[in-house]
Order: structure tokens, then C-alpha cells, then sequence
């Protein structure tokens, strides 16, 4: 029997399950709203090994799965793919068996789409089998503007390599608009940045939102939770990855330059970094006196609800942070640097309590700490904004009217086969008129 749905090839640089980190939530919610409504064909790359239940999780969204391991040589196609003039990146993430898979794929069904998740996926749009399909790519955010500013903060060798990938990922950026139909940034401000960078008029903003019914400020909420027991309950939290730059030079910062005059004022007060992976450069971080890391938690929300305050002391940031999103959904204020904002609109940072300098940080945190009435009222704020503005069916809905899916899935899942039945060649709407 063949599928009457919409059949969607979808190319992720990094395996969407667990959604534990900012790009895997995204890319991992993408896919959850795309199976609802399509055939998903899912090729995706393992940086890491693949987490128990991964596999069992992805076949229940998906029509066929292909999860291809990079392994330590990527290093080397890095080195060697910026050696031959291109971006280290497009080496890194560089798969012959993967591509070898798409070829497979493509003679058993013709796509109406291919949905590009990130710039380091962009070479496999070029593959011959998928020439004339509509071509979506979520560029999530601008990866070139990413390298630029690490290379305003980064010295010596480091400062020389990460403008040089900087440039190189500009250049591959810059081809997009002549490739796809249709070019999604997180924000409204990445994609202006996108525009500024190439001119067009296929880019659009799809802002990242936040799974409600799990980041609850209750522990018996829709998705229940495990409070903290008393002796783990913090002034201020950090939730986010460990091992990621920008968070480690987030926090790095914030405990050498504002947590002194904060400890100074506030003897009592306690910070707690959770994340998975920390480097030796975070736990260095748990030697300053109140700072205790908690490192590859099964669970962040009992941390962000034992907390007063949570912080995104971010110098470096692209696009709507999850973290900040999370921490709202859970009815905690957030103290947030302007580049954390700054993917967020007007009305989103209302939400927020925004810091630049030390000083700014210190009378923040000493304000709310010492004020519980106050912080109560801004959680609650903050959960019925995210709550009216940042659901994933609320931020996702463009997309269906984009690639011409169902905006109603239970109703397509009525009417039409079941998304694990064969692959035949027909679909319902070709997508290729969509665009």
C-alpha cells in the first residue's frame, strides 16, 4: 500500500534526541511537527554516542532513519577542507556513507522536499538525486557572525582561525539564495543580519519556542518533576551546555567578574551551573567560594525551580536562547546579558531583567534576590508570556503553509495512510508548486 502524505527528506547535522541542548531542541521539535504532517526520511550525523532510546524514540516519528557516526577523522576533514579553501566546517561534518544512503533512499521515493537543518548540511543539498527539489534550509542562525565574534574575544592562533572560518562559512551563506525557496533564521533579527549579509526575499524568522506542558513551574504539573531536596536549593542557577564555548565563556566571565562583588555584598549567596559535559575549565569555576556545578543532571527542572534567580550571562550569542525560553516556562525571572536579548523582540525582553556591566549585575541580583513578592510576580509574567508567544505549534504553525502541509495533523492522520506504510510514488500535493 502506498502513502498518500507528503514524503520530506530531512538532513541534521546532529542526532534531534535527546532534545538536551539548543540546537537538538530545535531541530528535534522540527521534526516532531514535520512527521505529524508528512513522511519523514531522517539522514542525520552522531558526533557522540547515540543515547539509549534514541532509536526507538526517531522510529516512532519517522519513515526510514539513517544515524551515521563522523568519528575522530572529521578533525582531519576539517583541517584538510580549510586547507583546500573551503570552510572547516563543511569537512567536519563531510559523510560519504551518508551519502551513499541518500542515493539508496532516492531511487525507492521522490521527495517533495528537502528540509536543510544548519549550514554544516548544505553539501548534501547538492547531491545529484535531490537536483530540483524544493530545498528549505534552517539556517537556525547566522554561523558566520558566530565565528566573527568568537575572533573579537579569541587571541593569537585562535583569533586568525575562527575569522577565517568566519569569512569561509560567509562565502557558502551567500549562495543560499540562488539554492533554496525558502531561508528560516530563529529571530526576526538574524534573519535581518541574513539580509544584510545577502540580499533576498525568501528569508523569514521562525523563533524557537518551548515545550510547555515539560518545563511546568509545578512539580505535579502535565510533565511531573522531583523537587530538590532543601540543602541543593540555590540564589542563582545556569542551565545550559558545558562544553559549548559560549556558555563556558558566559560563565567564566560572570564568576570573575561579578560574583566577587556579589559574594562581597551577599556572603549566603549560591550559584549552580548544570549542563552536561564541563570541561576542567567549568569545574575550576565550583573553586570560588558559593559556585557548585552539577554536571549531566537527568533532570535540569528541579535546578531551575530551586533557584531565586536564573542567569544568561552570555557574550557571545546568536538567535533566541532555549535557556532563556525554558526559565520563563518554569516561572523564574532571568537576569540576561544584551546579547542573550537580543534574539528576543521588545515585547519578549519585558520578560526580562537585562545586565551589561558588573555593576548592573550586582544591583540586579541583590535587587530580586531580596525582593521574593517581587520575583514571584515576574515568574508569573514570564509563564503567561512564553505561554501566549513561544508554544512550538504557535512558532511552527508557518511552516505547514509553507511546504503546504496540513495545519490541522489529527485530521490528516484520519484521512490518509499511515506514515510507516510502504513508500509509493505519489503524494497528495507536490511541493513543488509550493514555493
Amino acid at each position: 500500500m502506498s502513502s498518500s502524505r507528503p514524503q520530506i527528506l530531512m538532513l541534521v547535522h546532529r542526532v534531534p534526541h535527546p532534545p538536551n541542548r539548543g540546537d537538538r531542541i530545535r531541530s528535534y521539535h522540527l521534526l516532531r511537527f514535520l512527521a505529524q504532517r508528512a513522511d519523514v526520511w531522517l539522514a542525520t550525523l552522531a558526533d557522540e554516542p547515540v543515547a539509549a532510546g534514541t532509536h526507538a524514540a526517531l522510529a516512532g516519528l519517522c519513515r526510514q532513519i539513517a544515524i551515521e557516526p563522523v568519528g575522530r577523522s572529521r578533525w582531519l576533514r576539517g583541517a584538510l577542507s580549510l586547507a583546500m579553501g573551503r570552510s572547516a566546517t563543511e569537512g567536519l561534518f563531510a559523510c560519504g556513507a551518508l551519502r551513499r544512503t541518500i542515493g539508496r533512499w532516492s531511487r525507492q521515493v521522490r521527495w517533495d522536499a528537502v528540509v536543510v537543518f544548519c549550514s554544516s548540511m548544505l553539501p548534501y543539498a547538492d547531491l545529484p538525486a535531490l537536483r530540483g527539489i524544493p530545498l528549505v534550509v534552517d539556517l537556525v542562525d547566522v554561523d558566520s557572525q558566530k565565528f566573527l565574534d568568537y575572533a573579537a574575544l579569541a587571541r593569537g592562533p585562535r583569533r586568525w582561525l575562527y575569522r577565517l572560518e568566519g569569512h569561509r562559512l560567509r562565502s557558502l551563506e551567500r549562495t543560499l539564495p540562488g539554492r533554496a525557496q525558502a531561508i528560516l533564521l530563529v529571530s526576526e533579527a538574524e534573519a535581518d543580519l541574513y539580509r544584510r549579509i545577502c540580499p533576498n526575499d525568501c528569508t523569514r524568522a521562525l523563533p524557537n519556542g518551548v515545550d510547555l506542558d515539560y518545563f511546568h513551574p509545578t512539580p505535579d504539573g502535565p510533565s511531573s518533576w522531583e523537587p530538590l531536596p532543601d540543602r541543593l536549593r540555590t540564589s542563582l542557577v545556569f542551565v545550559g551546555a558545558l562544553d559549548y564555548h559560549a556558555n563556558v565563556d558566559g560563565v567564566r566571565w560572570f564568576v570573575h567578574e561579578v560574583w566577587p562583588h556579589l559574594r562581597q555584598a551577599l556572603p549566603q549567596l549560591t550559584l549552580a551551573l548544570v549542563g552536561r559535559k564541563p570541561g576542567q575549565a567549568v569545574h575550576r569555576l565550583a573553586q570560588a567560594g558559593g559556585v557548585r556545578v552539577f554536571a549531566d543532571v537527568p533532570d535540569v527542572r528541579p535546578y531551575l525551580a530551586a533557584a531565586d534567580l536564573a542567569i544568561a550571562p552570555l557574550r557571545i550569542a546568536r538567535g533566541v536562547q532555549n535557556k532563556v525560553l525554558e526559565a520563563l516556562a518554569m516561572g523564574k525571572p532571568v537576569v540576561v546579558s544584551p546579547q542573550a536579548a537580543e534574539g528576543l523582540t521588545a515585547a519578549d525582553r519585558g520578560a526580562l531583567l537585562v545586565a551589561s556591566s558588573p555593576q548592573e549585575w550586582t544591583d540586579q541580583i541583590i535587587r530580586w534576590v531580596a525582593d521574593p513578592t517581587g520575583r514571584a510576580a515576574l515568574g508569573r509574567a514570564g509563564r503567561d508570556y512564553v505561554v501566549a508567544h513561544h508554544a512550538w505549534s504557535r512558532t511552527l504553525a508557518p511552516l505547514a503553509s509553507l511546504l503546504r502541509l496540513p495545519a490541522d495533523p489529527a485530521a490528516h492522520h484520519a484521512a490518509h495512510a499511515s506514515p510507516h506504510a510502504t513508500p509509493g510514488a505519489s503524494a497528495v500535493t507536490s511541493l513543488a508548486t509550493s514555493f
